[in-house]
């Protein structure tokens, strides 16, 4: 109770709010923010005919409650003749990001990361899911998302300040009709693609509280990361 106390005053300041922050007695689930979720990260694009397979993967994942999955466009395949219509260019940073946290030789596709810290060919199902089932308890701060703010307090502080990321991503499964490329002639399934990334800020160890902007669509859904800095580990994750 006094933890659930501290993150609602921390969100209470970013958001804002002179007023304490009252939850009914029924709403325990901004409290919980689901510290256990396991994030599946997949790097795909339209214009690689090895991706269909893996966004299959995802949209299997992307159903589980305890993963937290998400689709990131890159678009360094573009010029095979179809442009991503879902890259974008953070996205490829995001996974030049991995390639040095993860100490790889390039990037490639299709391309699975798990918590930030291990990675395999996205096609692999069973590889995926070892690595799911070798998710270590995160250790970083419990994560509140609520009336257009996020909470962070407690947790273990990291070594050097962690980034604070907020995702937004489809809240359906989309299917694109490829014309041209590597995919001519094909649907691709998709789910939870992201739309948006912003860097909030960092976390340092200290109890905080960011403002959300506004997000491009009312019906996105809601993701934040704490992630230690260049491609490094996710210290925790909660979905709005």
């Amino acid at each position: 109770m006094i933890r659930l106390i501290v993150l609602l005053s921390a969100l209470a300041v970013a958001i804002g709010v002179s007023a304490s922050i009252r939850l009914p007695p029924a709403t325990p689930a901004p409290a919980a923010a689901r510290s256990d979720l396991t994030v599946v990260e997949l790097f795909t694009s339209q214009g690689c005919s090895s991706c269909p397979p893996a966004n299959a993967n995802l949209g299997i994942l992307a159903q589980r409650q305890d993963i937290l999955a998400l689709s990131w466009g890159v678009t360094y395949w573009d010029q095979l003749g179809w442009k991503d219509t879902f890259a974008s260019d953070a996205y490829t940073r995001r996974q030049r990001d991995y390639q040095r946290g993860l100490g790889t030789d390039n990037v490639w596709t299709p391309q699975v990361v798990v918590d930030g810290r291990r990675h395999v060919v996205g096609q692999r199902m069973a590889q995926i899911e070892a690595l799911i089932a070798r998710h270590d308890p995160f250790t970083g701060p419990q994560i509140v998302i609520r009336n257009g703010g996020v909470g962070l307090a407690g947790g273990r502080a990291p070594v050097a300040p962690a980034d604070v990321w907020l995702v937004r991503y489809e809240p359906r499964p989309i299917e694109v009709p490829v014309a041209r490329g590597e995919n001519g002639g094909s649907t691709l399934p998709h789910a939870n693609v992201v739309r948006e990334l912003v860097r909030l800020g960092d976390w340092s160890g200290t109890t905080r509280g960011f403002r959300l902007p506004a997000a491009a669509r009312p019906d996105l859904k809601t993701a934040v990361l704490i992630q230690a800095p260049n491609g490094g580990p996710i210290l925790n994750a909660a979905r709005g």
